[in-house]
């Protein structure tokens, strides 16, 4: 059954195509909410409640983009919540400190580097930095939606993506012995 034929049955309040949308896409957005979260636990609580929210909210769905990736920003913003209420206070940005900056798209890392050593390294970085790189980096989102999910400007978006990418890259070199790209 297509997805558009499974929405407008969950606009119904069909249960059963309820039930075989959350288990098509139950999965990816797990995986998304886990690399966010990194516990199991909280992960699949924040996928069911992303699910719940978007069940609730589907008349809202318009079909410019697809379910997947509207069903996935609800996910990442339930992440981020979680992550939020854990945290509780949040480290205000000073945009006039921060500048400018232009995106630096110019960056190379050694051949052997894999996707998840990347994601891994990600993760070790300062939760500023982690948070941005991760959107922009893993989950392709450009500034304006980073700085809509993240709740902060678009030019802060730009310089948090480009500082971590430097801290990216000077951990990956570490990571490599010292050796340059």
């Amino acid at each position: 059954m297509l997805v558009s034929d499974l929405i407008q049955k969950c606009k119904a309040n069909d249960r059963k195509a309820q039930l075989q949308l959350y288990n098509k896409y139950c999965d990816g957005m797990y995986c998304v909410a886990f690399r966010f979260l990194k516990n199991a636990f909280e992960a699949e609580e924040a996928m069911h409640e992303g699910f719940i929210n978007a069940f609730a909210k589907l008349h809202q769905f318009t079909g410019e983009v697809t379910f997947g990736a509207w069903l996935k920003r609800i996910v990442i913003n339930k992440s981020l919540d979680m992550i939020k209420a854990k945290k509780a206070t949040l480290i205000p940005l000073n945009e006039e400190v921060m500048g400018k900056v232009d995106d630096d798209n110019d960056w190379n890392v050694a051949d052997g580097v894999t996707v998840d050593h990347i994601k891994k390294t990600i993760s070790e970085l300062p939760e500023r930095y982690e948070y941005p790189l991760m959107l922009f980096l893993i989950e392709g989102y450009d500034h304006q939606e980073i700085s809509e999910i993240l709740q902060i400007t678009e030019v802060a978006s730009r310089t948090l993506v480009h500082r971590g990418k430097k801290k990216l890259q000077q951990h990956l070199k570490t990571l490599n012995y010292g050796t340059g790209y």
